[in-house]
C-alpha cells in the first residue's frame, strides 16, 4: 500500500519518542507524504471523542504510535475509526502491543509504503447500555489527577438501530478491555454476570473486567485470567477479587455477549475502557460487552514471536526441579527443513535463511 497520510501519536515525556517522531516527519516531508500530530495528552483542551480526533486529523490512513502500550491504546482507539493501519515504534518497558524499536523506524516507514509488511487483525470489543455514559460533575478532576483530561462521555452509535430493551449502542472500540468497578474504598460492587443471554452467577467484587485475547495480558493477567494467543478469536471474563468460590476466568466465543447489571444494592460503579474513565453507573444500569464488527488492523514486519516475547516480558522462570537439566529454549522441531505433511498447517517459526 502507498500511505497518504500519516498520524503520528507521541509520548511527549520520552525523549526517545520525540526524537524519533522527528524521523517520521522527515520522513513524510521526503516522501511528500501528509504527516499530523495528535495530541492525546493535551493539559490545554478539551479531549475530543475519536471520530472528531481522526477528522481534525485528516482522516489519515496510517497511525504511527511512539511510546509503550498505553501509547499503542490510544492510537489504536483512533486507527479503528477510519480503518486505519497502525504501527507500534516501541519505547516502553512491559510492551506487548508495540514491536518496532526506534532506530527502525525509518526503514518500517519505507516498508509499510512499498506494502512489504504482514497486516494482522486483532478483535476488539464495544458495547451497549441501558442508558447514556455520564461522569458526575466533580468526579472527574478527582479520577484524573495527573493525568490529563479525560474523554468526553461516549456518543451513541448513529447508524445502530435504537430499541429501549437493547439499551443505546455506544461509539466505544476496546483492543485491551472494557472495566466495571468499585467507587468506594469500603465498598465492593454487586453485579449479575450474563454470558450469552444467561445469568451465570451475582458477584460481590472489586471490580469485573472483559477482556480480548489482546488483553489478556494487561489487566487480565493481574487479575488471574489466563494468557490467550492475540491470534485467538475469544472474550475473557475476569472477576476481580470476587466475595465468592468461584473466582475463575470464564472464555467465552467470540459472539457470546458478556452483560453487567449494577444489582440494586450495589454502589455505584465506574466504566472503563482500555484504561479510561468513561462513564459511572447507577444500580439498575447495565452495559453488554461484545465483539465490534472492525477489527484492528496491525503492521507486522515479519512473524510475532509473542510466546518468546512472553517468556522475555514477564521474565518467566524454569522451576528449580529442572536447574540441573539441559536447559534448551529452541524451537521443539529443528527447522533446517521444511515442515512435513502433517505438519504443513501449522504456524511455526520460519527456515533459518543463510547468505
Amino acid at each position: 500500500m502507498s500511505v497518504q497520510r500519516v498520524g503520528v501519536v507521541v509520548h511527549g515525556g520520552r525523549p526517545g519518542a520525540v526524537a524519533a517522531a522527528d524521523v517520521v516527519r522527515r520522513w513524510c516531508e521526503r516522501q511528500d507524504v501528509g504527516c499530523v500530530a495528535i495530541d492525546v495528552w493535551s493539559q490545554e483542551e478539551l479531549r475530543r471523542d475519536a471520530r472528531e480526533e481522526v477528522g481534525a486529523a485528516g482522516s489519515p490512513d496510517l497511525i504511527v504510535t511512539l511510546g509503550g502500550d498505553g501509547t499503542f491504546l490510544r492510537g489504536a482507539r483512533l486507527a479503528a475509526q477510519n480503518d486505519a493501519l497502525v504501527l507500534g515504534v516501541d519505547l516502553g518497558t512491559l510492551g506487548f502491543l508495540t514491536e518496532v524499536p526506534a532506530d527502525d523506524v525509518e526503514c518500517a516507514l519505507d516498508s509499510v509504503h512499498r506494502g512489504q509488511v504482514n497486516v494482522e487483525t486483532r478483535l476488539m470489543l464495544t458495547m451497549r447500555a441501558s442508558c447514556p455514559l455520564q461522569i458526575p460533575e466533580g468526579m472527574e478532576a478527582l479520577l484524573r489527577y495527573g493525568r490529563g483530561p479525560s474523554l468526553p462521555p461516549p456518543s451513541v452509535r448513529p447508524e445502530c438501530a435504537v430499541a429501549r430493551d437493547w439499551g443505546m449502542a455506544l461509539n466505544v472500540t476496546a483492543l485491551n478491555d472494557i472495566v466495571l468497578e468499585k467507587l468506594a474504598r469500603d465498598r465492593q460492587v454487586s453485579l449479575g454476570v450474563y454470558l450469552a443471554g444467561r445469568l451465570l452467577a451475582s458477584y460481590s467484587a472489586d471490580a469485573v473486567l472483559v477482556a480480548t485475547p489482546t488483553g489478556s495480558t494487561a489487566y487480565s493477567f493481574a487479575a488471574g485470567g489466563p494468557v490467550i494467543s492475540p491470534r485467538a478469536d475469544a472474550i475473557v471474563f475476569t472477576p476481580v477479587a470476587p466475595h465468592m468460590a468461584f473466582n475463575r476466568s470464564v472464555v467465552a466465543a467470540p459472539d457470546e455477549a458478556v452483560a453487567l447489571r449494577v444489582l440494586g444494592h450495589s454502589g455505584r460503579a465506574a466504566v472503563s475502557v482500555d484504561g479510561q474513565l468513561r462513564g459511572v453507573l447507577d444500580p439498575g444500569d447495565w452495559i453488554g460487552v461484545y465483539a465490534a464488527p472492525q477489527r484492528l488492523r496491525v503492521v507486522r514486519l515479519g512473524p510475532t514471536d509473542f510466546y518468546g516475547r512472553l517468556r522475555e516480558r514477564m521474565r518467566l522462570t524454569d522451576a528449580p526441579a529442572t536447574a540441573e537439566a539441559d536447559a534448551d529454549i529452541t524451537p521443539m522441531w529443528p527447522h533446517t527443513s521444511p515442515p512435513p505433511d502433517d505438519l504443513a498447517h501449522l504456524r511455526l517459526p520460519p527456515l533459518p535463511t543463510h547468505g
